[in-house]
């Protein structure tokens, strides 16, 4: 017999997301971004999902192999570029675009002697200090891969550390604008939050991420409140239920107690699963299409609920950890994380489904 647990993902969402992209894009073209398994959604769904992406960005070459294997011609962009001089045979082999942040991958580039062209986007530490040529030296290096016959093209691009902070990007902005004004090739700025907040940040690409699988990149911004549907539906069943008097402790470390008699239920769902051993007491979820609330800590492999709101529930009944009653992002706020980390801890023991 199959375990209960199981996530649903839904092409349909996806497209409805990448559409509502488009809306904010205002006729940037559109970069998927799918690395990390797709969100933990998965390459083969996200594939169904955005056909109709300008393009798809990543950063796991062997990801990139399944993407080519699956039947995807169009653009597709390494966004950590690569990672040692061999991965520039796999780039043309496999007609990938590469992110270039390091004077060691420039110099790989100038040394590269293989067949084919490989397209760059140039990458600008705009503040966020982690990848990228400092702006005093962005434009020599524009120069230096635009002299390359190996290079037939030279975008520029940046990444925000605050877009999801009112006025929080704007001096990374203005670096950028800045340090690529009066260079060829077209630019890439804007992530889910700058796509949706930032109009100036559209350019040429957008690079949305978590919005194409129906979260928020903001704090105290629902999804739906941004026209955003949920891809990934976690669900179990109840496969235990107790009955606890006043007093009665609940689980590792006795972290909940009854305050009167009342029924719990026991759900085939753990931090196995990839759901977060630290949410707390008082997380939502839902029995039987009710929401109601975790109780007790979470273990490897269950999970216990207060029953009170749904009466009749028993054993078998549906349990939904997130999904469209209960949205990832109040499971990530009620835990101290972000759907982002919710989606990609998805485990591999969970089962998954794809739903039109």
């Amino acid at each position: 017999m199959t375990r209960p647990t199981q996530a649903t993902i839904s092409s349909a969402a996806m497209q409805h997301n990448l559409a509502r992209a488009r809306s904010w894009a205002a006729g940037a073209r559109v970069w998927a971004v799918v690395k990390a398994n797709a969100y933990g959604h998965g390459i083969e769904s996200a594939l169904r999902g955005f056909s109709a992406a300008d393009g798809l960005a990543l950063i796991e070459f062997e990801h990139a192999q399944r993407l080519r294997d699956a039947g995807w011609r169009g653009p597709v962009l390494m966004l950590e570029g690569a990672f040692e001089p061999a991965d520039l045979d796999a780039a043309a082999a496999l007609g990938l675009a590469l992110a270039v942040h390091s004077e060691a991958q420039l110099r790989w580039l100038e040394a590269w002697r293989g067949a084919g062209r490989i397209p760059v986007h140039l990458k600008l530490n705009s503040g966020m200090n982690r990848l990228g040529f400092p702006p005093a030296e962005f434009r020599l290096a524009h120069a230096r891969l635009s002299a390359l016959a190996s290079v037939p093209t030279v975008a520029t691009m940046a990444h925000f550390a605050d877009a999801d902070v009112r006025g929080g990007a704007e001096r990374a902005l203005q670096c950028f604008l800045a340090a690529s004004r009066g260079l060829a090739g077209e630019r890439s700025l804007a992530n889910s939050a700058a796509l949706i907040d930032i109009p100036a940040a559209r350019c040429d690409w957008v690079r949305p991420g978590v919005i194409l699988y129906g979260a928020s990149p903001f704090a105290g911004r629902s999804a739906a409140s941004l026209g955003l549907r949920p891809a990934m539906t976690l669900a179990s069943r109840l496969i235990g239920v107790q009955r606890l008097q006043a007093g009665d402790t609940v689980g590792y470390g006795s972290t909940f107690t009854a305050p009167g008699p009342m029924r719990i239920g026991v759900v085939a769902c753990g931090y196995a699963d990839g759901y977060p051993r630290h949410a707390p007491n008082g997380t939502p979820v839902a029995v039987a299409g009710v929401r109601t609330r975790l109780v007790g800590r979470v273990a490897m492999d269950m999970l216990t609920v207060d029953l009170t709101p749904v009466p009749g529930a028993d054993i078998g009944a549906e349990v939904e950890l997130w999904g469209a009653t209960v949205p990832i992002d109040e499971v990530a706020e009620a835990s101290g994380t972000i759907g982002y980390e919710l989606m990609c801890a998805l485990a591999a023991r969970v089962r998954v489904e794809a739903a039109a």
